[in-house]
């Protein structure tokens, strides 16, 4: 019995030695609740900071460090507000609705080719409703760090993520939407 058990953590310890950057990065998400994050969004040329969190499915909270401007989804909705302004979309008509749901993510990957960016990133390139979404992981440890879009005015959108921290304890109230100014 105990070599058997022996043979059988053996086999466990190969199989996940031999795993494919797919099939980890596919765990990671599968396994992941929230991410709460520092980022760099980079929207041609226009360079904005600041710290969001994500809660699956389609659930985002972002506040920027400039113009107490905030973009929040609740699943349905997304707004971002400015002390100016105040813009609401449905959600499903932002590549964010695709990038803020794991079970699509998942699906994807699962069919798409991986590319090494820099030896450092493992991008998939994903093409879904007139959308083209380049989404960037970790190669060390398969973590979400960065996405590509364009906007519905085609910007082209680049986000960085930094310092992030995934299964942390989340308020539920962040993603409801603000009211309007």
């Amino acid at each position: 019995m105990f070599k058997q058990f022996l043979i059988y953590i053996f086999l466990v310890l190969i199989s996940n030695a031999h795993a494919s950057n797919k099939d980890k990065i596919i765990e990671n998400l599968k396994n992941t609740k929230n991410l709460n994050f520092d980022f760099e969004q980079n929207i041609n040329g226009k360079v904005e900071i600041g710290n969001c969190s994500i809660k699956y499915p389609k659930k985002i909270y972002c506040k920027y460090q400039k113009n107490n401007k905030i973009l929040v989804s609740n699943g349905k909705s997304l707004v971002i507000k400015t002390i100016t302004s105040f813009y609401r979309y449905p959600l499903n008509k932002t590549p964010l609705n695709l990038i803020l749901d794991k079970n699509f993510l998942i699906r994807k990957i699962q069919n798409l080719n991986e590319r090494i960016i820099d030896k450092t990133y493992i991008n998939f390139e994903i093409v879904e409703n007139d959308s083209e979404i380049n989404i960037f992981f970790d190669d060390k440890n398969f973590n979400l760090v960065g996405w590509q879009t364009k906007d519905i005015y085609q910007n082209v959108n680049i986000t960085y993520l930094s310092s992030i921290k995934i299964n942390q304890q989340v308020n539920e109230d962040l993603f409801k939407l603000p009211a309007q100014n």
